[in-house]
């Protein structure tokens, strides 16, 4: 039984409160410089990163020594921090220190020493400090220390393994829960299976239709035991499609043997602020009833929550919490370690804190990553890597800020106003080519500042707010490159904002998709493969494969506008051509129609203009800003016998994600070609994609437009019985370099 030290001291040697208090940590590049630095001064002989193996009591235990020096007897474990090394709780100091004494217990077997300098070093990433704690300690010594900490994980781990045997005969003999495969659903699954079994990574277009969320985790999870794969990642762009996958386990679980258990762990990661029984207080032990003792009590909801023969989904992990006075957000958190398959956003593994990645790193996982409706990713990664400041939040707080912090927040306004000063006060956006070192240096200090006085006083929303803004900021800063873009704009007196924001996500991702074991991106958009694999930063050998539709161009009516042009110049003349068109469309064939505009503006413009030249036809639009029970009103509608027109705007929440089947939608008008404003920021993003790629305009507008397009389009065929017709309004539409990247299947071979 194989376990990593980390692993090792996390399971065994953690007690007390949970306590998340605010103690910025270093990012990644910071801790790895901070290592590389100390390591670097360490003199000649010195060992960094050095390998430690060993045997006690059936584990097979390993891990990484931080720093090892031969000829000073003397073993290094180095944590980097920011701040009073004061702040570091005494819980953490005590885990660090097992862990410690973990690799010396393990070095001492294997060179053969009966005692060892053990050194835990502090080290201020912003200061260049260090603070040691150091010890002496015998082999002997250091070995019964490790001996009690595996015999508490002993016995988990032989569970574990017992787990993980049921577990592959279960998969290995999954039945799938219908008679049959839908069309094409059967190729569907063998790709994703191949692929699992392979290790390799696949951008799979899989048309609508298709069943993707069963055909994909199905395989995946038969994949496993053959591929020798740890756990299965199912990683989702909206909540809705998180759902669709755990039903779908619900779906294999009904249909295998009643007799037969269904060793098969599934949980459900949920954000913080919708699993928080306590938002008004902070995440320790001294606020938060639910963190009060929480490692003390987590072992017993530990090991109720492995025993249940239920999803940990939301509400199941809630009851269990509840039921150990413990904070669900967090127990999730920990039953991530233990579960076969986990269901979560995107932003689980590719976010710069991303607790799955941590997790494949800490224990050598060999992980399956499923990414659904993956066309969303780079937007959404882009996000992940995108943050803002802004100064009418600092100018605020400055009123009511505490006395102690109010010198802090002084430097940081008078930083803000140099910043406006160098770079005008128009309103127009100003695009840096450096960052503001000012400000930056300002923002240093007022975190240390707020970080020692949160440390000590009650919760204060509003500084938290400036606080985790300010380290995002300074963590992203500290990688500033070519791969993202700082942007300076003033809307107004005391309301400036500095952003950066990512460009090319594939600067952040790489590391992310390098460290899994297989991956599959999947959507019914993935056209060109090329365009994700560049701006993802996937492997070279990335595959792409788009499946055959199990529609047919027989069932969709795909016309075209010659005469139309949507671009701006011509909006006022577009409207009356239209109008006339959707107008004689419907009263050709009455029904439920969408029709897509770039804007709300040219929305009701073209809507306007139809209720003035054909009253008859019914309609109903999309409105800015609608709550989710105004979207749902809109929804319901389309179930309705009585048809109608909805106006809509591309890329909105009609355009994707929702299953209008049979006569709830049988067309489409999409009066656009979905491309972005050709605005100062979208040229940048043209010159620097066109720079790293060759393809910097079909990268910036066409594809990410034709990919709202399509996925619109997409909404009219969702069944084989269904009919329907696509109207793709402007005469670009027919021009070669942007009819080849709509969706083959629309087209009969003769197109």
């Amino acid at each position: 039984m194989k376990v990593a030290v980390r692993t090792l001291c996390e399971f065994a040697a953690r007690a007390g409160d949970l306590d998340f208090r605010y103690t910025p940590a270093p990012s990644a590049e910071e801790g790895i410089a901070g290592h590389q630095a100390l390591q670097a001064r360490r003199g000649y002989g010195y060992k960094s990163e050095y390998s430690l193996t060993g045997s006690c009591l059936g584990l097979e235990l390993s891990g990484r020594a931080d720093g090892y020096h031969p000829y000073k007897n003397r073993l290094e474990e180095i944590k980097t921090h920011r701040g009073d090394v004061s702040r570091i709780r005494p819980h953490q100091r005590a885990l660090h220190l097992a862990q410690l004494r973990a690799y010396g217990a393990l070095l001492c077997r294997q060179e053969k020493r009966k005692k060892l300098e053990l050194a835990l070093v502090y080290y201020d990433a912003s200061r260049d400090k260090e603070t040691t704690f150091t010890e002496t300690a015998s082999a002997d010594e250091l070995w019964q220390g490790l001996e009690k900490l595996c015999q508490s994980y002993r016995a988990w781990a032989e569970q574990e393994e017992h787990h993980r045997e049921q577990r592959n005969a279960l998969l290995a003999n999954l039945c799938f829960p219908f008679p049959d495969f839908r069309p094409r659903q059967r190729h569907l699954a063998e790709t994703v299976y191949k692929n699992a079994v392979r290790g390799g990574t696949l951008l799979l277009e899989a048309p609508t239709g298709l069943g993707k969320t069963l055909g994909t985790l199905f395989p995946a999870l038969m994949a496993l035991p053959a591929a020798r794969q740890d756990r299965l990642f199912y990683l989702t762009c909206r909540n809705t499609a998180r759902q669709l996958a755990l039903e779908a386990v619900d779906k294999l679980r009904q249909a295998q043997d009643e007799l037969q258990a269904f060793p098969l762990r599934t949980l459900e990661l949920v954000a913080k602020d919708d699993a928080c029984e306590h938002p008004d207080k902070a995440c320790h032990g001294e606020s938060c009833p639910l963190a009060k003792g929480f490692f003390d009590r987590l072992p017993d909801a530990r090991a109720e929550a492995v025993q249940s023969k239920e999803p940990l989904n939301q509400q199941n992990l809630a009851t269990i919490a509840a039921g150990h006075d413990i904070c669900p957000y967090f127990l999730a958190q920990e039953m991530a370690r233990w579960s076969d398959l986990v269901v979560g956003d995107v932003n689980r593994l590719f976010d710069q804190s991303a607790l799955l990645h941590g997790l494949i790193r800490q224990n050598n996982w060999q992980a399956s990553v499923l990414v659904d409706e993956a066309h969303n990713l780079v937007d959404r990664a882009r996000g992940m890597y995108s943050v803002q400041l802004e100064q009418q939040r600092l100018l605020k707080l400055k009123k009511t800020a505490p006395k102690p912090v109010k010198a802090a927040l002084d430097r940081t306004a008078r930083a803000w106003q140099a910043l406006i000063r160098d770079h005008g006060e128009q309103a127009q956006p100003v695009f840096l080519a450096t960052l503001p070192a000012q400000l930056l240096g300002a923002l240093q200090a007022m975190v240390s500042v707020i970080t020692d006085y949160l440390a000590d006083n009650p919760p204060d929303l509003a500084l938290q707010e400036v606080l985790f803004e300010s380290v995002a900021f300074m963590k992203l800063a500290d990688g500033f490159g070519d791969h993202s873009l700082c942007e300076f704009q003033r809307s107004g007196r005391g309301r400036a904002s500095l952003t950066l924001q990512n460009l090319i996500p594939a600067d952040f991702l790489t590391e992310r998709f390098r460290a899994a074991h297989s991956v599959l991106l999947f959507s019914a958009t993935l056209s060109p493969g090329v365009y994700y694999r560049d701006l993802l930063g996937l492997p070279e050998d990335t595959r792409f494969t788009s499946l055959p539709s199990p529609f047919s161009a027989e069932q969709l009516k795909v016309e075209f506008t010659p005469g139309i042009s949507t671009r701006q110049v011509h909006r006022e003349a577009s409207l009356h051509p239209i109008a006339e068109l959707i107008a004689k469309q419907y009263r050709e064939r009455p029904g439920h129609y969408l029709a897509f505009f770039s804007s709300f503006k040219y929305a009701k413009e073209v809507s306007d203009t139809l209720a003035e030249q054909a009253p008859d036809i019914p309609q109903r639009s999309q409105k800015p800003g609608m709550s989710p029970e105004q979207r749902r009103q809109f929804l319901a509608e389309f179930q309705k016998p009585e048809g109608s027109v909805a106006f809509a705007v591309l890329g909105g929440v009609f355009s994707e994600g929702i299953d209008l089947p049979g006569d709830q939608l049988i067309g489409a008008f999409v009066a656009t070609l979905g491309l972005p404003p050709f605005d100062a920021w979208h040229e940048i993003l043209k010159e620097r994609l066109q720079q790293r790629f060759g393809e910097g305009y079909n990268y910036t507008y066409l594809i990410p437009g034709l990919q709202k397009v399509a996925q619109a389009a997409g909404r009219v065929i969702r069944t084989p019985d269904d009919r329907g017709v696509i109207w793709l309004i402007d005469d670009r539409f027919l021009q070669s370099g942007v009819n080849r990247l709509l969706p083959r299947w629309w087209f009969s071979d003769s197109h």
